[in-house]
């Protein structure tokens, strides 16, 4: 027998360190050269472990949460290729979840039973007044369900069910913040502490482009479904050509803006792992079907897990959305190093001024935040009320955009 060492292999250009998130193996465990042993996360993804040979796991370096150098010692796996003894290295231990209880004195040890607590005018045999003393209950406070209103052991029973789930709920869950969650903490923390944040909040009229968007839906049943996005993000295209300095990242360790003359639109999207931003990429040479189309196919591999590393990196600008629980204003936090969030809020019916009475319009506000220290206030809120416009005269968002 001898002994193979895996060491982290590099699992992505430029990273020198990946978080374990998970082992798929124990020591014990027999694998083959096709066993998935090990889940980390890298800035970017998600990557799978496989075993490189087949054997049986001797030694994991690690528990999940630690963050590991490329490169180092990961997994020993015992193979049959050699004739030496074997070490074997220590299991991982197992984690321990403590339950709260509630104790039941033994009847062996009267001295220590708690004093009787049962009611003069309660109704109970010997035997259940006693057994409700040892457990410390008061007889008064339990509803009898026998003749007369008389207390058994099955009300004893409830009683102590009822109250170990109260005892479980009042408990505080401890859970370790680790994998993905940790990792969208750790940039949220950087990019609210590092970014001077400005929202800049305006109402949209939807009225027009609801009616545009139902009749497209309609007329074109074989296209993409098109929802309010595709046509957020068709103006955000658009606009960026009036002001490019929003389509930007800016490296504030080099202190170095880089502006793209591409429109990268990361989506902020939901996913069961936590907050993941897919990117439509060139999103500037799409029409509003091809908008929808890609829109739908990215956020899709995001949600079901099998987006690709370079479809979750390099967008220039991105869009928040909690769609229909979108509140009345949010203040979006910039998906560093980008210097501008476009947040929807959701869309709802309200009564509006025209001049000579109110009227019903369909209304939404953007929520838009910028790094002050490249994009001013004026520059902020011009971006801004020219996507409004556009929104609210939708006809300029349903011309192709030229060809190169």
């Amino acid at each position: 027998m001898s002994i193979h060492i895996l060491r982290l292999p590099d699992v992505g250009e430029g990273v020198a360190e990946a978080e374990l998130v998970a082992w798929h193996v124990a020591a014990g465990d027999t694998v083959t050269s096709d066993t998935v042993v090990a889940e980390v996360l890298t800035d970017k993804a998600t990557v799978e472990i496989y075993a490189p040979v087949a054997g049986v796991v001797a030694t994991l370096h690690g528990e999940p949460g630690d963050v590991l150098a490329i490169g180092s010692d990961f997994i020993a796996i015992e193979t049959g290729d050699g004739t030496g003894p074997a070490p074997v290295g220590p299991a991982v231990p197992a984690v321990v979840h403590e339950v709260p209880t509630i104790e039941c004195e033994s009847p062996a040890e009267p001295s220590q039973a708690a004093p009787a607590l049962s009611t003069p005018g309660t109704l109970a045999s010997p035997a259940v007044r006693e057994r409700a003393s040892r457990l410390g209950l008061s007889l008064g406070d339990i509803h009898g369900s026998g003749p007369d209103g008389r207390v058994t052991h099955d009300d004893l029973d409830r009683r102590i069910q009822s109250m170990s789930a109260i005892a479980s709920a009042a408990e505080p869950t401890r859970v370790p913040i680790i994998g993905l969650r940790r990792k969208i903490a750790d940039r949220l923390t950087v990019a609210n502490s590092r970014i001077p944040h400005i929202t800049y909040v305006d109402e949209v009229d939807m009225t027009q482009l609801e009616e545009v968007r139902r009749s497209l839906t309609t007329a074109y049943p074989e296209q993409p479904r098109l929802t309010v996005l595709p046509f957020v993000m068709r103006a955000i295209v658009l606009a960026v050509a009036d002001r490019p300095q929003v389509n930007a990242t800016f490296d504030d360790d080099e202190q170095v803006l880089t502006t793209y003359g591409a429109v990268h639109i990361g989506i902020a999207t939901q996913t069961p792992n936590g907050l993941i931003v897919p990117v439509v990429r060139d999103a500037q040479s799409m029409d509003l079907w091809q908008t929808a189309a890609e829109l739908s196919r990215v956020t899709g591999a995001a949600r079901d897990g099998t987006a690709a590393r370079d479809q979750l990196s390099g967008s220039s600008i991105t869009i928040t959305s909690l769609g229909a629980l979108g509140g009345l204003v949010t203040t979006p936090i910039i998906n560093r190093p980008e210097v501008a969030i476009i947040g929807i809020n959701k869309m709802q019916v309200r009564p509006m001024w025209d001049g000579t009475r109110f009227v019903p319009r369909t209304m939404m506000n953007l929520s838009s935040s910028f790094d002050h220290r490249i994009v001013d206030g004026w520059e902020a809120a011009t971006f801004v009320q020219r996507i409004k416009t556009l929104l609210e005269q939708p006809a300029q968002l349903l011309i192709p955009p030229p060809r190169p």
